[in-house]
């Protein structure tokens, strides 16, 4: 069964994310998860599990930040107040993080997503005979690795679908360090990019906040034309992020990939409906970035 994860913005997007009929919604806030498209507070956290348990729907909490002594300490509480709130599973990147959660015996499952390392099965099995219940792959691999990943897997496996991939995160604060070199200042750091300076077409984006810098690839990916090999492949969780693409442009977006999901499933997928849904996709993406599938397509050996 396929599980289509979408990241949600507002209290208000959830209702219609969950409405589109999306199976989890994936939220959080920065003291522990990495580049949510907002914090959410307790309070909201709390309503939106409770408004996707109405409607038999999950809430994954994000907790897959890179972690210092000193949040290490806010853990033990956090995980007593995702237990109250009714969090379904949590993503994990940190050893220090899985620890606790065994040493406090927190009843939430957890999934292991340490951003760019998971590339293979082994490492996916590893953490498995430590209690995760999945594993969230890098965004670098390719069909053929995939399928090679899922046929030895023994925990379900997360690709992203649709969104921006993050190629770079360091924890300096490089955007402030660039304007105080620069003596410059910025009016809206909410747009901010960067390009090759021999290819000033790339365009990938960047933005600051307390967990450090984050830079992400020129295109975003797009993989609905090719889902059909997802389901060959058997991976069954489908992440779409939400981080570039506000509003109820994302909730359109996220209903092109549940119809896609389901015609899949009823064995109705066609080439007219991949079509058609595809373009109703990059309808509603945002005009000013390009989207592509990655590394999907390349050959194992062109990876450099």
């Amino acid at each position: 069964m396929v599980e289509l994860i979408a990241t949600a913005e507002s209290i208000n997007q959830a209702k219609l994310l969950i409405d589109a009929d999306v199976d989890t919604l994936y939220i959080g806030e920065a003291t522990f998860g990495l580049r949510l498209p907002v914090n959410f507070s307790p309070a909201e956290i709390k309503e939106i599990c409770h408004i996707a348990h109405a409607k038999h729907k999950k809430v994954c909490v994000a907790m897959n930040a890179i972690i210092h002594n000193d949040r290490v300490k806010l853990i033990p509480g956090y995980f007593d107040f995702l237990q109250e709130a009714g969090a379904d599973y949590v993503t994990i990147g940190d050893p220090g993080i899985i620890h606790l959660l065994n040493k406090h015996e927190v009843s939430i499952p957890y999934v292991y997503d340490p951003h760019t390392m998971v590339t293979s099965a082994k490492q996916v099995n590893f953490w498995a005979k430590r209690g995760a219940k999945g594993a969230v792959l890098a965004r670098e691999l390719t069909y053929e690795e995939l399928i090679s990943i899922s046929e030895h897997a023994d925990v379900p496996v997360e690709v992203l679908v649709y969104g921006a991939t993050c190629i770079h995160h360091s924890k300096r604060p490089l955007v402030t360090n660039y304007f105080s070199y620069t003596n410059e200042k910025s009016a809206n750091q909410e747009h901010l990019f960067i390009s090759e300076p021999k290819k000033p077409e790339t365009h990938y984006s960047i933005y600051e906040d307390m967990n450090g810098t984050h830079i992400f690839d020129t295109n975003d990916i797009n993989l609905l034309p090719h889902l059909e090999k997802l389901v060959d492949t058997g991976i069954s969780k489908w992440k779409l992020d939400g981080i570039y693409t506000p509003g109820r442009a994302f909730v359109e977006v996220a209903k092109q990939f549940v119809q896609a999901k389901q015609a899949l499933l009823d064995k109705a997928w066609s080439d007219e409906l991949k079509e058609k849904l595809n373009l109703k996709v990059k309808e509603h993406h945002p005009s000013e970035r390009t989207l592509g599938e990655g590394f999907f397509l390349k050959n194992p050996n062109d990876v450099q």
